[in-house]
């Protein structure tokens, strides 16, 4: 591992458990095989869980950790990945036309990176999964987007993940009374307050 790639993951390893857990959960109910992960930044702990990982962003930093390919997998091996993983990167904005083929991935990643489902949606199979959290408003955008409709929800407890899909109804339902439009998310920069809350949510692409 070079020692540029070690510096900058010993910056964000504290993470890595934690995403393992959460990326574990989701691949067992989805059972994806290859997943789209935009705005990831050094989160390959996608590549813990799924067989084949495409990378997307735009920070300076990131083109020379991934570059890094057998620095990069011993931190997935050792994180408890199989050594026969297979990741792509893109270094790009993931709101412009990436070089990938529409409805190509099993699962799209929208974590922490703002409003991934609307630019990358168009890449995501009919069947497939959007895993998203509130932070930045994309599981309301999501609950609104007719292609998408909620399956489950991930709950955390003693950093472990439990599927849960019953009474999703309450998951997206605003504590308090919103009418929410993509122009009002867009405005908010921010995700909505929910009656009941999850630690990340399971949408599937239905057309």
């Amino acid at each position: 591992m070079r020692p540029s790639t070690r510096k900058l993951w010993n910056e964000y390893a504290h993470h890595g458990p934690d995403r393992v857990h959460l990326f574990a959960a989701a691949g067992g109910f989805t059972r994806a095989r290859t997943a789209l992960y935009p705005g990831s930044y050094l989160d390959v702990a996608a590549s813990v869980v799924f067989p084949r990982v495409t990378y997307v962003d735009s920070d300076r930093r990131t083109p020379r950790f991934f570059s890094d390919t057998p620095g990069v997998h011993e931190i997935v091996v050792g994180m408890g990945g199989a050594p026969g993983f297979e990741y792509d990167f893109l270094h790009s904005d993931y709101r412009d036309e990436l070089p990938l083929e529409d409805g190509s991935f099993d699962l799209l990643v929208s974590l922490y990176a703002g409003f991934v489902s609307e630019a990358c949606s168009r890449y995501l199979a009919v069947g497939g999964f959007l895993l998203a959290n509130t932070s930045h408003g994309d599981v309301a955008l999501a609950s609104i987007d007719r292609r998408y409709e909620l399956v489950a929800v991930l709950n955390r407890r003693s950093a472990q993940y439990r599927v849960v899909t019953d009474d999703l109804d309450a998951y997206l339902t605003p504590k308090k009374p919103t009418e929410i439009t993509k122009a009002m998310l867009h405005a908010r920069g921010r995700g909505i307050a929910y009656a009941k809350s999850a630690a990340a949510y399971l949408f599937r692409r239905t057309r």
